[in-house]
């Protein structure tokens, strides 16, 4: 009778102290391992007091962190600190007092999106404070948090940052990679522009070749240069004297004649 009621009444599951005690451990060891492996690979994360809030507004902001790419984990401060510890992440641990929640920021996420999501809700419940947190491996106090919410979104961020830097480097990959069929016409408007400004353009460069070749050729009609030697003068060569001239050659034409003139008579 005894056995029967023994039977029907079996002893509830972890009420033996040394069961319990072993389940508990098992998962304590889980949670933390769990959060270490969470704190190792998170880039970013921010710590808050979640303090006052309802569980609707925790699952609301919950909802809104998560479309920013964040977890946000209610965590025991005695196995965070276990695991912060684990994790190599030692700056945590004076972040860990009191009741602690913990915005896991994925590598795709927004730190500025969710620290901004963070600050709504504190200041709509007036209850969320912020302790600080880690950006990309850098340690961040309650006010930086709070400086990093009034930053615009990481999108914009990007956006400002690229097209500072590719803004130049689209003119020139403009310039550059314009279709050759509109080289001639941005030629003729070049030409066209500095006819206007009244410059020689490399069009016209043969044409005032053309008009400096014209101005250097000598004039047709012009009288040619007389020479101031006599065209059939005849060259002495060097070294030899000169022929004296004969009696006839030395007289003028006119004494010829009268010599002439005396042989008829």
């Amino acid at each position: 009778m005894v056995a029967s009621t023994a039977s029907a009444n079996p002893p509830r599951a972890g009420s033996s102290f040394t069961g319990g005690a072993r389940v508990l451990r098992e998962d304590k060891e889980r949670i933390v391992t769990e959060l270490a492996g969470e704190l190792g690979a998170a880039e970013t994360l921010i710590v808050a007091d979640y303090r006052g809030l309802t569980n609707k507004q925790l699952e609301s902001l919950r909802d809104v962190l998560l479309e920013h790419g964040a977890r946000f984990r209610i965590v025991k401060n005695s196995l965070s600190k276990l695991a912060a510890e684990r994790a190599g992440a030692e700056a945590l641990l004076v972040m860990l007092e009191g009741p602690t929640a913990i915005a896991f920021i994925e590598s795709g996420g927004d730190p500025a999106a969710v620290a901004k999501a963070l600050a709504a809700t504190a200041k709509d419940t007036n209850v969320l404070v912020m302790r600080g947190g880690i950006l990309e491996g850098n340690t961040l106090s309650g006010e930086e948090i709070d400086r990093l919410a009034t930053l615009p979104p990481m999108d914009v961020l990007r956006g400002q940052l690229v097209g500072a830097v590719v803004a130049p480097l689209t003119q020139l990959l403009g310039l550059v990679s314009a279709p050759l069929r509109d080289l001639h016409g941005l030629i003729d408007a070049r030409i066209e522009q500095l006819e206007e400004q009244g410059q020689v353009t490399e069009a016209d460069a043969p044409k005032a070749q053309a008009s400096a070749a014209e101005a250097e050729e000598p004039a047709t009609d012009a009288e040619p240069v007389r020479s101031a030697e006599p065209a059939d003068a005849v060259r002495i060569p060097e070294g030899s004297a000169p022929a004296e001239p004969s009696d006839q050659d030395a007289r003028p034409d006119s004494a010829v004649e009268d010599v002439g003139e005396k042989e008829e008579e």
